[in-house]
């Protein structure tokens, strides 16, 4: 069985054919988030904790940190994103322990990231580009770590899976060759919107087969990408995961905060056999007691006591 093995200073994480699907938390980036790349541009961490926290809270198996922010100062981020990212991940790992993904298109900002970070991160990510190939594998294997790798080259993102699966292949092979292992690779096949096309949920329920089948490695995509510009996103991401979990699926960088898509990934869990007698469904979904209420079955802490004899 391929296991890719992720750890935190003392917690270990498993992405894995035979293990719970892994929720890699997004939130700690500021694309898209004007407020948070205006808080970091200004040394405010506050929101990046605060998301560290709620992430964690709501079960997330580990943290994808991105600090891809453009300043206005100086908007060259091979000087100001490689610091930035070595303090967002100093602020996460003193409040957290949990495993870490580093995710940045800037190589240097990756090896900032690899330089403080606790334990064995994931790397996220090379590409089939040549030059990324040159620059990442590299640090892959200097560092011992996981990377994440994404289906697209040089020519950009195909429309045509055969394509997208052609550049999994060599970015797996090239990394043999730097003696890094399949199960270190956890490709990303790039999910297309439903909106856009058609054929997107049935192209990447394929692809994740074919590199299971064919290459051996973990998968793992950017979830919410299916249902952009749909209204009612939650809904369909939650259709999606588990059919995705169904292919072969073994983790998705998404936003744990939405209790739909998590109870649907639990219940997948369930379905394929990777929840162990059902114990994280049934925790998930116990009710809450009511206040001075007693666990069926448990004794009270009067009753649990023996009384002392006179």
């Amino acid at each position: 069985m391929t296991r890719t093995i992720i750890e935190s200073k003392s917690r270990t994480a498993i992405i894995g054919f035979d293990q719970p699907f892994c929720v890699i938390g997004e939130r700690i980036n500021p694309t898209g988030r004007k407020k948070l790349a205006r808080e970091l541009e200004a040394g405010d961490f506050s929101t990046i904790e605060a998301d560290a926290l709620a992430q964690v809270a709501a079960g997330a198996t580990m943290l994808d940190i991105n600090a891809g922010v453009v300043y206005n100062s100086n908007p060259n981020p091979n000087e100001t994103e490689p610091p930035l990212m070595q303090e967002v991940i100093r602020r996460v790992q003193a409040l957290v322990d949990i495993p870490l993904c580093i995710d940045s298109s800037v190589p240097a900002a990756l090896e900032a990231g690899l330089q403080v970070c606790h334990g064995r991160p994931l790397l996220n990510s090379v590409t089939g580009e040549e030059e990324k190939l040159e620059l990442i594998l590299p640090l892959v294997k200097k560092y011992n770590v996981p990377v994440v790798a994404i289906s697209n080259d040089d020519t950009g993102i195909s429309e045509d899976p055969e394509v997208r699966f052609a550049v999994a292949k060599k970015i797996v092979e090239r990394a043999a060759d730097f003696g890094i292992p399949a199960h270190d690779i956890v490709v990303d096949p790039l999910v297309m919107p439903i909106g856009a096309m058609a054929t997107a949920g049935l192209q990447v329920f394929e692809l994740v087969r074919k590199l299971r089948m064919e290459l051996g490695v973990n998968t793992t995509c950017g979830a919410s990408n299916i249902s952009f510009g749909l209204p009612n996103r939650n809904a369909v991401n939650a259709a999606f995961l588990p059919m995705a979990i169904a292919s072969g699926m073994t983790s998705a960088i998404m936003n744990p905060l939405h209790s739909l898509e998590m109870d649907a990934i639990r219940a997948a869990n369930l379905l394929t056999n990777n929840d162990a007698h059902g114990g994280a469904w049934i925790k998930a979904n116990k009710p809450a007691l009511a206040e001075g209420e007693v666990e069926a079955g448990a004794r009270g802490a009067r009753g649990g006591r023996r009384r002392r004899r006179p």
